[in-house]
């Protein structure tokens, strides 16, 4: 990777990484090869709006959101809140450090501090896209995935103290402990050349790949295409049941394609007789109708090169 100059961060810190050594020790190595880096830590709503504000007077060149998908969305929606206003706003880096960490493990991004820090200080920025969600006459805004059904369950159900203990496995056993009991859901998609209506109990929209601590519910999506990928997995009965088990074989991105209901589209709205959850990178948001917009080159944030997130770096759509 070029030798880029010093830069200027601001670590916009989860409240509950405060005290990790292995933060302090990289933060103290990112600043002994010449870079500044200022850390703030989230303990309240609205902290990173304040941090992000504070960044953009102070002229700092990138903010690092500093925990998992969650602060990785609340730090894009500062930026996002302030893309159309006539000032020059930092770039986006992650420090991944939830307890899933979907968008980063699906970009490559290190999991190590240190590693992802040097990223952020060395790495070019380039532009990516964010969903816009529109529900209800409030707008939500996400780096990753919105995501329905079973894995929206198991995420939201996953006890705290079980995520602490058993990282991503926790999402495993939760989601176990539902088995039999997935109940399908109605819906009706609406978007540019695509009119769909039935049953689900998966679904993703957005630029990520996965969610819910590996559930790889968008094997294709792009981070900077304009397009949100949108997959409906169906009841697992009858001749899909029969199709999925064949596929199985072939492994887990073979037997999606076999089962599921699969578009890029600039836009989509959602409707359903029933109020329904869509969890938007941990954030919850119930309502009977739904508008997702792919929002192109809302921010501009550190990725890796090889970054299969990435157009560039991506093979091409089938």
């Amino acid at each position: 990777m070029p030798t880029q100059p010093p830069r200027h961060l601001l670590l916009v810190l989860n409240g509950k990484a405060a005290g990790d050594d292995a933060i302090r020790a990289a933060v103290a190595a990112v600043r002994d090869a010449g870079n500044r880096v200022d850390v703030r830590v989230t303990w309240e709503a609205g902290d990173a709006e304040r941090y992000v504000a504070e960044a953009i007077a102070g002229g700092i060149q990138t903010v690092v959101a500093g925990g998992g998908d969650g602060t990785l969305s609340e730090v894009a929606t500062t930026l996002a809140h302030r893309a159309e206003a006539a000032v020059a706003l930092p770039t986006l880096a992650l420090l991944p450090l939830g307890t899933a960490n979907d968008f980063a493990t699906a970009a490559g991004i290190p999991d190590a501090p240190e590693a992802a820090l040097r990223l952020a200080c060395e790495a070019p920025a380039a532009p990516i896209d964010l969903l816009r969600l529109e529900a209800g006459g409030t707008l939500h805004w996400a780096a990753n995935l919105a995501t329905g059904g079973f894995g929206t369950e198991v995420t939201t159900e996953t006890h705290e103290g079980l995520k602490k203990l058993l990282g991503g496995l926790a999402y495993v056993l939760t989601g176990l402990s539902k088995l039999g009991r997935i109940q399908p859901q109605a819906v009706r998609l609406h978007g540019p050349g695509f009119d769909w209506e039935g049953d689900f109990i998966a679904l993703g929209i957005g630029n990520g790949r996965q969610a819910g601590g590996g559930q790889a519910l968008c094997p294709q999506a792009l981070v900077d295409d304009g397009l949100l990928d949108v997959t409906l997995v169906p009841p697992l009965d009858g001749e899909v049941l029969g199709t999925l088990g064949t596929a199985m074989a072939e492994g887990k991105d073979a037997a999606l394609e076999r089962v599921a209901v699969r578009r890029a589209l600039p836009w989509v709205e959602l409707a359903s007789d029933r109020p329904l959850t869509l969890n938007l990178d941990g954030e919850p948001v119930d309502a009977t109708r739904f508008r997702i917009d792919c929002v192109p080159g809302r921010v501009r944030m550190h990725l890796p090169a090889d970054c299969p997130l990435r157009t560039d770096a991506a093979t091409v759509r089938p």
